[in-house]
């Protein structure tokens, strides 16, 4: 594998690195952009050992339709702030792409040993590959072709589970494999026969989602509760030792295995699939906050679960969902009420309301499980169980029957 397979072991040593560069006689590099804590302290050491050579490092964010630097130089407070500090950029960057040039290079280039790079790679592989997804920017345009000829057209319905209307394009966003530009260029030509289609997916795929960007940039705390508003912290902070009714571990979410057919389903489709629909995902992590000993605990929990699978895990998008869920990040405080305090509250009867329940457990199989109380279980201070309550924390060993086929015999 020659030079290739020399800086394999040592991906992260940035002075072999930056020698790697230097026997290649390069002159620059340039890299994408993440704001996300790990892609930066990346950044910072292969800057620190090209800087020793000095070879320059050009950093170039891909990633959002206007540069996150250039979009605000703060954390902006909600969509509404930064909405029209994204739109008045777009002439200048929201543009169509210029056309590739051929490379000038004669010689082949070496042939890699995937093989080699795949056995180098430490990754769970307890989670097997999704069926539906297909990897690279060829599947991803012909998913975004289909969402533009067959689901766009029923885009005002994407908060209903049970319709094909998402775009579905998340997992090639997030590996760089579609651009979101090119999706928005695309949507926005296809406007005059979907306008306000169009235009809630424009919000959603640049306002909304570079938003996640400008947070995770300027907030370095942006998953934990100490990254949220004062407001928000207060609040939950003020009801951290109200009692949970319900109370489960870390193994029985991950295990779809709580009292809710349709927290479960939910999950389900996660673990399955990759993906979940993205209003469910509210509701998902808001139980979370309403079942765990802590919000610091239901934070860790649904990041965790979140970025294990997740096929858009591990993304700005990620944590900023899980912030607002939890900690009202980019949300406004409510009626106040127990464990969430000013936090937005969601229920079951609510989501009964917009879309149909029972059909989307029974695509999923979910089940509602059994929960064994085992007494009162009040939250002591600090957000732990005491003793007692920790040890009723069993596992549900045999499902009940649907709480939504339940309510529908009714």
């Amino acid at each position: 594998m020659g030079l290739y397979g020399e800086i394999l072991s040592h991906i992260l040593e940035w002075d072999c690195m930056a020698r790697f560069f230097l026997i290649l006689e390069w002159n620059s590099v340039v890299a994408d952009f993440s704001p996300l804590k790990i892609a930066l302290q990346w950044i910072e050491g292969v800057k620190g050992a090209l800087d020793k050579m000095d070879v320059p490092l050009i950093q170039v964010d891909a990633h959002n339709v206007v540069p996150v630097w250039e979009t605000s130089d703060k954390q902006e407070y909600a969509a509404r702030t930064i909405r029209r500090k994204i739109h008045d950029r777009l002439k200048e960057f929201g543009t169509e792409f210029p056309p590739l040039v051929p490379h000038p290079a004669k010689e082949a280039a070496e042939r890699i040993d995937w093989q080699a790079l795949y056995d180098w790679l430490e990754v769970d592989e307890s989670i097997g590959p999704v069926k539906w997804a297909t990897p690279g920017t060829a599947a991803g345009l012909r998913v975004l072709e289909e969402f533009l000829t067959k689901r766009m057209k029923k885009y005002e319905k994407r908060n209903d589970p049970n319709e094909e209307a998402l775009s579905n394009l998340s997992p090639w966003f997030h590996y760089g494999q579609v651009a979101p530009q090119r999706a928005i260029l695309e949507v926005s030509l296809s406007r005059k026969a979907n306008p306000k289609a169009a235009d809630s997916f424009i919000e959603e795929a640049l306002v909304r989602r570079e938003l996640s960007d400008n947070f995770c940039f300027y907030n370095p705390r942006y998953d934990s509760i100490e990254g949220a508003a004062d407001w928000a912290r207060k609040t939950l902070n003020d009801h951290k030792n109200d009692v949970r009714e319900y109370l489960y571990s870390f193994e029985e979410f991950e295990g779809s295995r709580t009292h809710d057919d349709l927290w479960n389903a939910a999950q389900i489709q996660l673990v399955r699939e990759g993906k979940m629909h993205g209003f469910l995902r509210m509701y998902w992590a808001k139980k979370i906050l309403e079942w765990t000993t802590s919000p610091e605990e239901a934070l860790a929990f649904a990041i965790k679960l979140n970025d294990k699978y997740e096929l858009d895990g591990r993304d700005p998008n990620g944590f900023v969902g899980c912030m607002w869920s939890i900690c009202g990040i980019h949300d406004q405080g409510w009626t106040e009420r127990p464990i969430f305090g000013k936090i937005r509250y969601m229920n079951y009867a609510g989501c009964k309301r917009k879309f149909d329940v029972v059909k989307f457990v029974n695509k999923y199989g979910a089940k509602a499980y059994p929960y064994n109380k085992g007494g009162t279980r009040k939250v002591a201070a600090g957000g732990s169980t005491s003793a007692a309550a920790s040890t009723s924390r069993k596992r549900a060993s045999t499902p009940a029957k649907s709480t939504a086929a339940k309510k529908a015999k009714k």
